[in-house]
């Protein structure tokens, strides 16, 4: 190695590390300012609490869903932008049948299975109902990727990326629209308010229990009503609700954790979790290995393909509402949070979720709620700057990637990198249009409606008639 290289590689380093120090002073930045607002009174400790929460709950979904991605991209080698309404699929089949059996005897089969009844689904007065429609909704999802994995991407799989990229576009459309054929493009409420768990104070007792969703608090006169209350501590405070999350939020954290703990051990202490990691590896010399790699390509998209579906459907019991393109508008941050961690690590996709969904939530206490996206991809944008590979990016965890799929990986993060710049660019010039037209507007109003302030704007006549201003 000559001297030359030697100083660019130094460079090199200390770029890096200057990179590195710098995202660590501005996370030390921000975590004093919110100690500091914590000090003062200005912020509450429940409220960055229950953000956080909420964040740790969003990035647990994202997680799920992009641990089928990467998978996806590690074996076969191309981004899969149909991802996003095979979570929409998968969500729609899960409820669908969530809903055909609860609700037998109250309505026809047909309202019910299209989702225009509402039979009153939650997980505490549906608990079996939700399993099964979890359960068909990983089985329904898997078989739509098998099925279209066999029909588009098996008789172009030796061609280039680009090719199945163009083809998976091609199946997201199809799978949105005859979804909104079917199901309809409105947003429809699916499941019934939830009971909270958390911390409540109660007539001057603080302690652990359940509230229904009927319930206040403030009406309460005593913790016998609460359907469970363990008492930890009293005071003189008002009854209020200190922290708390829902029962559906609850299960989304407990069955994402348990399906990623599966995940990992699938992968590293079965013969088919080596296999795929071997494949993820070189897929030619696991042919010559004699690894059956069609077996492997089949079981990636069963694994891959239940835990989209299963996502989708424990999305939508937290948010308890869905439509035809959620899954399109969560892609995204799904692959947001895959290249943050490092394309083709399964603990990569599951920590970028969690630094996506926390991010997106707790940068709620500098910025109003429309731009808390754009402080996600942010973040992105400076990760990847800093390290292009993500987070987890050459580090053996659940895959081992070649230097060739790390050359695909960074051109794919460069390429999300710019998708997120024009994002954030677009969400800022958004904001500003609104301002600008609300200052407008409201210039408008406070003019008086004589037919001269009218006729500046030339729609006199029309006004005359409708009484709306159109300038």
């Amino acid at each position: 190695m000559g001297v030359a290289e030697r100083v660019w590689q130094g460079r090199g380093r200390i770029s890096d590390r200057l990179g590195t120090i710098l995202i660590a002073v501005m996370i030390l930045i921000l975590i004093g300012d919110i100690l500091s607002q914590l000090l003062t009174g200005v912020i509450a400790v429940p409220y960055v609490a229950s953000i956080i929460i909420e964040g740790i709950v969003v990035g647990l979904a994202y997680g799920l869903a992009g641990i089928g991605l990467s998978m996806t991209y590690s074996i076969l080698s191309f981004a899969n932008f149909a991802h996003g309404d095979t979570i929409t699929v998968g969500a729609f089949s899960g409820w669908s049948v969530a809903y055909a059996i609860g609700g037998i005897g109250s309505t026809s089969f047909g309202s019910l299975f299209l989702l225009n009844a509402t039979p009153g689904i939650s997980i505490i007065t549906s608990f079996w109902v939700v399993i099964l429609g979890l359960i068909s909704a990983a089985v329904i999802t898997v078989a739509v990727s098998l099925a279209v994995d066999r029909l588009v991407y098996y008789p172009i799989r030796d061609a280039e990326g680009i090719s199945l990229l163009i083809a998976s576009i091609g199946v997201a459309l199809t799978f949105r629209y005859l979804i909104a054929f079917f199901y309809g493009t409105s947003v429809r409420g699916i499941t019934d308010p939830a009971s909270k768990v958390g911390l409540f104070s109660v007539n001057g007792q603080i302690g652990v229990g359940v509230i229904r969703p009927d319930q206040q608090l403030a009406q309460l006169t005593s913790t016998d009503a609460l359907p469970t209350f363990l008492e930890l501590t009293s005071t003189t405070g008002p009854s209020e609700v200190i922290l708390s999350m829902t029962l559906h939020a609850v299960v989304l954290v407990v069955v994402a954790s348990l399906l990623m703990l599966g995940v990992h051990l699938l992968l590293q202490q079965t013969k088919l979790g080596k296999a795929m990691r071997a494949m993820a590896d070189n897929k030619s010399l696991a042919q010559v290995s004699g690894i059956p790699t069609e077996r492997i390509i089949r079981m990636t998209w069963i694994i891959g393909g239940a835990l989209t579906g299963m996502a989708g459907f424990l999305i939508v019991l937290n948010s308890g509402t869905t439509n035809f393109n959620f899954g399109w508008r969560l892609l995204l941050y799904i692959f947001a949070s895959v290249i943050l961690g490092g394309i083709g690590s399964i603990y990569g996709a599951i920590a970028g979720g969690l630094i996506i969904g926390l991010v997106n939530s707790v940068a709620i206490i500098w910025l109003p709620s429309g731009l808390t996206k754009v402080a996600a991809f942010a973040v992105l944008i400076i990760v990847l700057l800093v390290r292009p590979e993500g987070l987890f990016g050459g580090v053996t965890t659940a895959w081992v990637v070649s230097d060739r799929k790390k050359q695909s990986v960074r051109l794919l993060s460069q390429q999300l990198a710019r998708w997120s710049v024009i994002t954030t660019f677009e969400w800022l010039l958004g904001c500003l249009q609104v301002c600008i037209f609300s200052v407008l507007l409201l210039d408008c109003l406070q003019a008086s409606p004589s037919e001269e302030s009218w006729t500046h704007c030339g729609q006199w006549p029309s006004l005359q008639q409708g009484m709306v201003c159109s300038c």
